[in-house]
């Protein structure tokens, strides 16, 4: 897949997350996409940082978008290559810290297959 049409991926996905317009965030991903991060080990441990399938996914995300309604992330860079994004942002909630993140899409075939989040 072309660097371009993997970062026209990401920025889509940014476009979603900040909306908080579920649906279509959870359309970029494969049916059995998984994700890691280290709020998820924080959160709920008994996950151990790392969930599957686009159910899960939902969860996740609804309950932050429920819990943070101000949950932006502001995107500082995007590299891509063959199947992968490499996204550095700044997580951005009020009455909250912000918080350097990085994270890497693994997509194939157009579909986020698996994600995983570091924290700065």
């Amino acid at each position: 897949m072309s660097q371009e049409k993997l970062q026209s991926i990401a920025f889509k996905w940014f476009e979603e997350f900040n909306n908080h317009n579920l649906e279509q965030l959870l359309s970029r991903y494969d049916e059995e996409a998984q994700h890691y991060s280290p709020k998820l080990k924080i959160r709920n441990p008994d996950t151990n940082g790392l969930i599957k399938g686009k159910e899960s996914l939902q969860e996740w995300w609804q309950e932050a978008f429920d819990k943070i309604p101000s949950l932006q992330y502001k995107v500082s860079s995007l590299t891509a290559n063959s199947d992968r994004v490499f996204m550095e942002y700044i997580r951005k909630a009020e009455n909250e810290k912000d918080l350097l993140v990085a994270e890497v899409l693994e997509i194939k075939d157009s579909k986020i297959v698996f994600s995983r989040v570091y924290h700065g």
